[in-house]
């Protein structure tokens, strides 16, 4: 006679000592076995999926081994996220087979993978923000006790923080959610796929939005779960984020397998062929620097409770990079600057002018343009037409005596796709239906419909491909070249040095260092980014650049 759940606290004490033995026995197998990095785990043998019209995924194959990290890399459209959705169980592919421990299988649903051991941790986080910790972490498979099933608040919160601590996270099971950083969300999902003991877990994009120090962090993190056995699949167009983790590498292109590599067998150039299928010859493209006159200078610009003290000066030709940890104050200067929020204290110089900015309408007026970091949620009007979208802050160009001259605006917008080779049908193309890269490119056109001095660019690479990113490195490049002032808001380093002449670097609203490109490096300038050196703070704050730690 066996025994149901609801019966074992009657059961005799021996019963409970067997099922713990077994449950941490079956536990020690699997990481002892998920060392043997030969041994295969999963496998995608010849996967296809269909949508109506579209073949999002052709004869795709896939293998991941045991205590493996498996980079995938491959432009937007290349099939990535419908394999995701396949071994997650969203999507039922048309033809092919998954394999898991050498047996077919076959995900119906989420759940059914989730039981299988797989999870996936997303670019955009989904969780409960007015919920704790423990609650997002165990939400969907509680922790219970007695008849009634009631959940038991201790036992999560203990175990909760016990998968914390694991991962070296500085924060409690206690905390809500919604006031984490997106990094520490990832935490808690990483938290999260291991209290359902998963042993595959996917990583989609999940240094896109995090700065450099917490990009090490996870690192840090993802080489712990393949040192505790688990297979890591980690989808990223940062390659620096492929070469510093992953054993091998995977590449899809137009929904098709190209090849796996032993990292150190394969380099950067040759993974962007394979990704794009032709070279990209410069990714940041070398540029000639012809300095003009000071077209902006910020001196001690507060906001209180966001900045304070923050100055600097851009010329025209200029590549100003500011930079720092997330909650440095890098967008809400800018944000500043463009009239979006109004400081509280400082002054803004415009031309040698001093500039009064209320409101986004007085910093165009002035000459001041302003690419947001969300292209989606501030940049674009999503179900308008890419034409519409571009001359939408320049209509009195195109306005007589109350009507629009339809055929000017529409030759203005032709003109600015042409010029930032904007891959389109037509310009009434919607801009929802556009490639990330392509809708930055819009933006940026929408940029320039204004006669502008300085263009400020927040994260403007956040999100697209490799091919989306050497191109937007070029127009960034062209836009020095043409004599505007570009500020660069990014926490890229590899773009942050190669874009740049000349680095601010923000530690919690503060400026704590202006470098000279050409002579810093990636250690200075994170080491400005987290240390404030109070002996160059007057040097920093005042905008100019010197050499040294600051």
């Amino acid at each position: 006679m066996g025994y149901n759940w609801p019966f074992l606290p009657f059961c005799p004490s021996f019963l409970w000592f067997c099922l713990f033995t077994a449950r941490k026995t079956r536990w020690t197998i699997v990481n002892v076995s998920n060392n043997d990095e030969s041994e295969s785990l999963l496998e995608l043998r010849h996967i296809t999926k269909i949508f109506p019209g579209v073949k999002a995924l052709d004869e795709v194959h896939f293998e991941l081994r045991r205590g493996e990290i498996h980079g995938l890399m491959g432009e937007n459209g290349a099939g990535k996220s419908t394999f995701i959705k396949i071994i997650t169980g969203v999507h039922s592919p048309e033809a092919g087979e998954i394999i898991l421990d050498g047996k077919p299988v076959e995900f119906k649903t989420p759940v059914e993978a989730q039981k299988a051991g797989v999870a996936a941790i997303y670019q955009h986080v989904t969780c409960y923000p007015d919920l704790t910790v423990a609650e997002n972490i165990f939400m969907g498979h509680e922790k219970t006790s007695g008849f009634m099933k009631r959940i038991d608040w201790k036992a999560t919160h203990a175990e909760a923080q016990r998968l914390l601590d694991q991962l070296d996270a500085k924060f409690s099971s206690y905390e809500r959610m919604g006031g984490l950083s997106v990094a520490r969300q990832q935490i808690v999902e990483i938290a999260k796929a291991l209290s359902t003991q998963a042993r595959i877990i996917i990583m989609d994009e999940p240094t896109a939005a995090l700065t450099q120090h917490e990009s090490e962090e996870l690192y840090r993190i993802t080489e712990g779960l393949r040192e505790g056995g688990v297979s890591v699949i980690f989808i990223s167009h940062r390659m620096e984020d492929i070469q510093r983790l992953a054993d091998r590498v995977t590449v899809f292109r137009d929904a098709r397998y190209i090849g796996t590599w032993p990292i150190g067998e394969i380099s950067q150039d040759k993974l962007i062929v394979a990704m794009v299928g032709r070279e990209i010859s410069k990714m940041f493209p070398k540029r000639h620097i012809r300095l003009g006159e000071e077209v902006l200078r910020v001196e001690n610009l507060t906001r209180v409770g966001f900045f304070r003290d923050v100055s600097f000066t851009l010329r025209r030709g200029e590549i100003l990079a500011l930079t720092g940890l997330v909650g440095a104050g890098r967008t809400e200067v800018c944000e500043s600057i463009y009239g979006v929020f109004p400081w509280d204290a400082g002054r803004v110089f415009v031309a040698g002018k001093p500039a009064t900015v209320r409101t986004p309408m007085d910093a165009l007026a002035l000459g001041i343009g302003y690419l947001p970091e969300d292209r989606q949620k501030q940049g674009l009007i999503l179900d308008w037409a890419i034409g519409k979208n571009i001359t939408l802050p320049s209509l009195g160009k195109y306005s007589r005596l109350g009507w629009m001259d339809e055929k000017a605006e529409n030759a203005a917008a032709g003109t600015l796709t042409e010029k930032l080779s904007v891959k389109t049908k037509s310009i009434f193309t919607r801009a929802s239906a556009m490639s990330g890269g392509n809708q930055q490119k819009v933006v940026v056109a929408k940029i320039l419909t204004n006669e502008l001095k300085v263009i400020i660019l927040d994260e403007p690479t956040k999100g697209v491909d490799v091919a989306a990113k050497a191109a937007i490195y070029e127009i960034i490049g062209d836009l020095a070249e043409q004599g505007y002032g570009v500020i660069l808001v990014s926490s890229e380093m590899p773009e942050v040095l190669e874009l740049s002449d000349r680095i601010v670097v923000m530690k919690e609203g503060r400026v704590t260092a202006c470098l000279d490109t050409a002579a810093t490096n990636q250690e200075e300038i994170l080491h400005a980014a987290m240390v404030i050196d109070v002996a160059h703070d007057s040097a920093a704050r005042s905008g100019e650049a010197y050499h040294g730690r600051a």
